[in-house]
């Protein structure tokens, strides 16, 4: 079909995310975009994450929530449909139960008949079957161009076994010159797991690998201006189209912050306090918590201090409260894990960047906001095991929020305020999306 029938006649795209809210939010922050731009959504997920997925689409007759069923797996009970409910082990066994769903997604993607289909890494054989139904189909890396660039290149497995640490250390063959030149061991080893094979099912590694080869092309949730070299050195490698959807910027959060938060950060002047949460999946030891604690006491600041969300609590209504509590006027430093989306809300909200990644793609992310674009600082880890102390939360901290008339804070501060006004600015996120519709047209 050529760009111009398409144009006739409104673009239909199928969404498969993996089921993980991490991946689960991109897909639906792109289906919002793409559907304000005319294009049609038919977005795929298993029941119990529906409620909160739709509380996140757009309310828009261009988009449909269709449910999918997990195949019953031994080791997967029956009502969990998402990994924040399940154990490490039980998500792998979710990977297993996706790849059982093959002849259900067939159906369905014959019945729905998209033009498009975009899916997650775990669903590496959608563009097989996508191809079978004359469906084009394209993989979403919700994850940063820097982190796909340095961990799941052809050039990490070429022509031999498996990286080892001591391998991951180090970038990979071909690698862009950047101010990333080297992991610590720690960084290293937790990045290990993306080629490790749990109960003979492919590895994150073979799947993403997989998904890339065959799809007709690749979108990464980012931009040029931002991750230019990693993206052209994607380009070269996985040897077909790379697609920018831009950063996929959030609008801004609706409703009122909860009387009880609101009245104790009236208390303090203009981007005074520090705001510290690690996302929902993310648990700190006692020791870290322990360390983390007294090294914000020892900054002498105000700090507001989320260690994760229990399970018995409305996720959505805490990620709500988030977005409003770095909006408040007396927040100035955000202190979090590097996800990408919590470092786009930390820019947007103007909130100065203390970065403390604790697996997989946020040490990648971490090197990018702190090395490449100087605009954040990256707390100080012992190189063996990722240990912090509190002195290096404390001066971590203190960087950016006590010593503000000293040379590297007023730098980091105007690279930060740069970035602030790019994302900001609607004109240039709108075209991101834009021009993402045309190239797909073109497809």
């Amino acid at each position: 079909m050529s760009s111009k029938a398409v144009a006739s006649d409104e673009l239909h795209i199928a969404m498969f995310p993996f089921f993980a809210f991490g991946h689960i939010s991109p897909f639906v922050q792109l289906s919002n975009k793409l559907s304000l731009h005319g294009v049609r959504i038919s977005f795929l997920s298993a029941p119990g994450n529906i409620p909160r997925t739709k509380s996140s689409l757009l309310d828009s007759p261009k988009i449909q929530i269709i449910p999918l069923s997990i195949p019953p797996v031994e080791g997967l009970p029956p009502g969990l449909d998402s990994t924040s409910e399940m154990t490490p082990s039980m998500a792998e066994t979710l990977k297993t139960a996706l790849d059982l769903m093959q002849p259900q997604i067939k159906t369905l993607l014959s019945q729905l008949k998209p033009h498009l289909v975009v899916f997650d890494f775990a669903q590496s054989w959608v563009p097989r079957i996508a191809s079978e139904l004359g469906i084009k189909s394209l993989y979403f890396a919700v994850f940063s161009a820097v982190s796909e660039a340095y961990v799941i290149v052809p050039a990490r497995t070429s022509g031999k076994m498996d990286p080892t640490a001591q391998d991951l250390m180090n970038p990979p063959e071909g690698f862009p010159c950047t101010s990333l030149v080297s992991l610590k061991r720690f960084q290293a080893e937790d990045i290990l797991y993306v080629y490790k094979s749990f109960g003979g099912s492919p590895s994150v590694y073979s799947r993403v690998r997989d998904a890339v080869r065959g799809s007709d092309a690749v979108i990464i949730k980012t931009c040029n201006e931002m991750e230019a070299p990693y993206l052209e050195y994607l380009k070269t490698q996985f040897q077909k189209p790379v697609l920018s959807s831009g950063l996929l910027v959030p609008e801004p959060p609706a409703g009122v912050l909860e009387e009880k938060w609101a009245k104790w950060l009236d208390q303090f002047p203009s981007n005074s306090v520090v705001y510290c949460s690690f996302g929902s999946e993310t648990f700190l030891s006692d020791n870290q918590i322990q360390e983390l604690t007294l090294g914000l006491e020892l900054t002498g600041l105000p700090f507001f201090l989320v260690l994760n969300f229990p399970s018995n609590v409305d996720n959505d209504a805490k990620l709500a409260g988030q977005q409003l509590i770095l909006a408040h006027d007396s927040v100035g430093c955000y202190f979090c894990h590097s996800g990408f989306s919590s470092v786009i809300e930390a820019f947007i909200n103007d909130c100065q960047l203390v970065l403390l990644p604790l697996k997989g793609d946020q040490f990648l992310n971490s090197k990018l906001i702190a090395g490449d674009m100087k605009a954040g600082v990256e707390v100080n880890r012992r190189d063996e095991d990722g240990y912090f102390g509190r002195e290096d939360i404390s001066d971590a901290v203190k960087t950016l929020m006590v010593d503000i008339d000293k040379g590297p804070c007023m730098s980091l501060r105007a690279n930060h305020g740069k970035w602030r006004e790019f994302l900001k600015n609607g004109e240039i996120q709108a075209k991101f999306i834009a021009d993402l519709v045309e190239e797909l047209k073109a497809l």
